[in-house]
């Protein structure tokens, strides 16, 4: 059994989703503890007890510590990673209503499903649109184009649309099976201004909200001579809420609004970010990057890549795979800073 202390780090909920993914691939068991010490409210929160529960419903586990606030866990596979049609709600998980996100459940359970006998369809439902964690429109644009570039390949569709602190969201996916990823070439060759998309986006707010923060965008963006287009939506939901979700190749930038907050404030939040990444001349964003590092970690061959950032998030997640896998990680840059990352993966294939 691996032991895996969660505080190591950056310390948050992303070395449980590893630890998840790689125990479901692998068959190895684990034992974390102190989980999410460096978290304002350390242990397991819904969304993180959810992913547990999934992870675990695909591959049978054996699980001791799976309720709220735990700060264990002991995760043991029984059986390969099944396909199947699985369905979980993290309102179940938190007793009641819950926004926790999502996608950050869907990654955590991709990778295991992807080396399955069969195609898988997924129903999770919660947060779509919440703070620190990739929003659902990060996840179809800009992810899984990179993702499919490796041999992952998955569909997903918005459901309904879940913001913080109301949730109510609904996303549903389908995964495509493989036999192995291959490393890819993540360089921008095209060195022309990239074409930037968007949505601007309300649930239960005036018509004129999302139309604002999509014109403040576009003439921000074009006024940096970019080509852009923004499409404002305005739908129902469990709860009010509004964002700004803008996309180019390998990046992504989102904004989310809040109670006294203008919609030219929201959309200018994320314009900066964007021009900061198009200015910088990355590969890839620094969330990207981190996304990135496990199914580069299982391909075969070697993979390199430009970042914006280094983050402790991406240092950490690096540190992790190291332990569970024989895969060597070059991080060349300083925390903060720009920088390039080599990984040499080590080809897996699912056990016969």
């Amino acid at each position: 059994m691996l032991e895996i202390d969660g505080s190591q780090g950056e310390g948050g909920g992303q070395v449980l989703r590893t630890c998840l993914s790689l125990a479901a691939l692998t068959g190895r068991p684990f034992h974390l503890h102190h989980i999410r010490a460096n978290r304002r409210q350390p242990g397991l929160r819904p969304q993180h007890l959810t992913a547990v529960r999934t992870a675990a419903a695909i591959c049978q586990a054996q699980v001791a510590g799976d309720f709220l606030n735990a700060t264990t866990l002991e995760f043991q596979p029984q059986a390969r990673p099944q396909a199947g049609t699985y369905t979980f709600d993290v309102t179940q998980a938190a007793g009641g209503g819950s926004a926790g996100a999502v996608t950050l459940i869907f990654q955590a359970v991709l990778w295991p499903l992807l080396f399955a006998a069969g195609p898988s369809h997924l129903t999770l439902r919660g947060g779509t649109h919440v703070p620190f964690s990739p929003p659902f429109h990060y996840l179809t644009e800009v992810f899984a184009p990179a993702a499919a570039r490796l041999g992952a390949k998955f569909t997903a569709e918005l459901a309904a649309w879940g913001w913080y602190p109301a949730g109510g969201g609904a996303m549903t996916a389908v995964i495509h099976p493989t036999s192995q990823l291959t490393a890819a070439s993540l360089s921008r060759t095209d060195r022309r201004p990239p074409f930037i998309r968007g949505v601007a986006a309300v649930t239960n707010l005036p018509a004129h909200i999302p139309q604002r923060m999509a014109n403040r965008a576009e003439n921000l963006l074009r006024q940096a001579k970019l080509p852009v287009q923004v499409t404002a939506v305005r739908e129902r939901g469990a709860g009010p809420g509004a964002g700004l979700v803008l996309w180019l190749p390998q990046a992504g930038f989102t904004s989310l609004g809040r109670k006294g907050l203008p919609a030219d404030k929201v959309a200018e939040t994320a314009v900066a970010e964007c021009l900061a990444f198009v200015d910088n001349g990355a590969d890839v964003d620094k969330r990207l990057a981190d996304q990135l590092l496990l199914p580069l970690a299982l391909a075969q061959g070697r993979s390199q890549f430009t970042t914006d950032q280094i983050t402790q998030h991406t240092l950490t997640n690096a540190a992790l795979l190291r332990q569970w896998l024989d895969v060597a990680i070059a991080i060349d840059g300083s925390l903060g800073q720009p920088g390039s990352i080599t990984i040499d993966g080590v080809g897996y294939t699912p056990a016969l």
